[in-house]
């Protein structure tokens, strides 16, 4: 059986993604960054990158970003 994944931030700022990946990554919570911002035009930022947690965790993983992310 396959795990779902869940998108739990977005934000147009790619580094801001790693931060919070880098933070869930501290509390024990896998996560990962799926970048989907258009290659074609990087400068202009069209598109998002997203951090993905186990559904299992996105709960979890929320109440930590909005109680010690301190970059969004």
């Amino acid at each position: 059986m396959t795990e779902s994944w869940e998108i739990i931030y977005a934000t147009p700022l790619p580094h801001r993604a790693e931060l919070a990946k880098a933070l869930l990554l501290e509390h024990d919570i896998s996560a990962v960054v799926i970048n989907k911002q258009s290659s074609s035009y990087p400068t202009i930022g069209l598109g998002k990158s997203e951090v993905h947690v186990l559904a299992k965790d996105a709960i979890l993983a929320k109440v930590i970003l909005e109680n010690e992310a301190t970059f969004s």
